[in-house]
């Protein structure tokens, strides 16, 4: 497993110029997107980076560039969440607990698609011992937004359906207001079983408009192609027998390693450092 120092040096992070986190979410908060998948090669990535090194700042928290997720998604017993996405439905959504593990810091966020079919992001934080749940303001607020965006499902349909972690580091053009971000270590839990990215490959993301950003350019030209890719999805379909998501199966051969047993819960915690 890749740690966090071998991942920002592996990506060249260090050649960057460092944004704190208010001022990338004053430039790029971006809750309302359109977001653009790509799975590449680490040093692919690492080229990527350094050509962005001119026109993107990198999140640096204190002089660490890198952050460890952890992400409980949420769904219906019939998993209504993951069949609205794999069936391309319009209303869309996701519900998921984001704890960011070094800082302690929790959210809870739903993702809904409006008619153009760009993502709106929507997010309340809650204390860190309530990661993997929903507690009452947490339900409220996860209801109130499925009701607003006109899916009709309810808080207490929603039980914990997948744990997804991986290392993040963040780039943001400041003037722009476009942002990427990388992701390595991607591993999936569901009761007994694990699913990870193989080693050496990365989970790239660009987060703008409607129209590719000189970033997506720039991938494209490295050799990098968008794959249709929701890490909900993804991992459910890897560790679920049975699920029929043919778009996943062939990502698999390419990308991913499985398991069929995992050690410790599905929501073991992950303290803050």
């Amino acid at each position: 497993m890749i740690s966090a120092s071998s991942f920002a040096a592996g990506l060249g992070l260090s050649a960057l110029r460092g944004a704190t986190l208010a001022e990338v979410d004053a430039a790029a908060a971006l809750q309302h997107r359109t977001d653009r998948k790509y799975l590449v090669p680490l040093d692919q990535a690492h080229a990527f980076v350094r050509l962005l090194a001119d026109s993107h700042h990198v999140l640096d928290l204190a002089g660490r560039r890198t952050t460890s997720y952890v992400s409980v998604y949420f769904d219906t017993p019939r998993l209504a969440a993951w069949h609205a996405h794999v069936q391309g439905r319009r209303r869309r959504w996701k519900v998921r607990t984001r704890l960011y593990a070094e800082d302690g810091l929790c959210r809870v966020e739903v993702k809904t698609k409006d008619g153009r079919g760009a993502t709106l992001k929507h997010a309340l934080r809650i204390p860190a011992v309530d990661h993997g749940e929903l507690p009452a303001d947490a339900a409220e607020f996860v209801e109130r937004t499925l009701n607003g965006a006109g899916i009709p499902v309810t808080a207490g349909e929603l039980a914990p359906a997948a744990e997804v972690r991986y290392l993040r580091a963040a780039l943001a053009d400041l003037h722009h207001g476009t942002r990427v971000t990388l992701d390595a270590a991607l591993t999936f839990r569901h009761g007994d079983r694990t699913a990870a990215l193989g080693p050496g490959r990365v989970l790239v993301e660009t987060k703008g408009g409607t129209r590719p950003a000189p970033a997506d350019r720039l991938l494209l030209r490295l050799g990098g192609r968008p794959v249709s890719l929701s890490k909900y999805v993804l991992g459910r379909s890897l560790l679920t027998p049975g699920l029929p998501d043919n778009d996943v199966r062939r990502l698999v051969r390419d990308h991913f390693t499985t398991a069929g047993t995992s050690t410790g819960p599905l929501l073991e915690r992950t303290p803050a450092a």
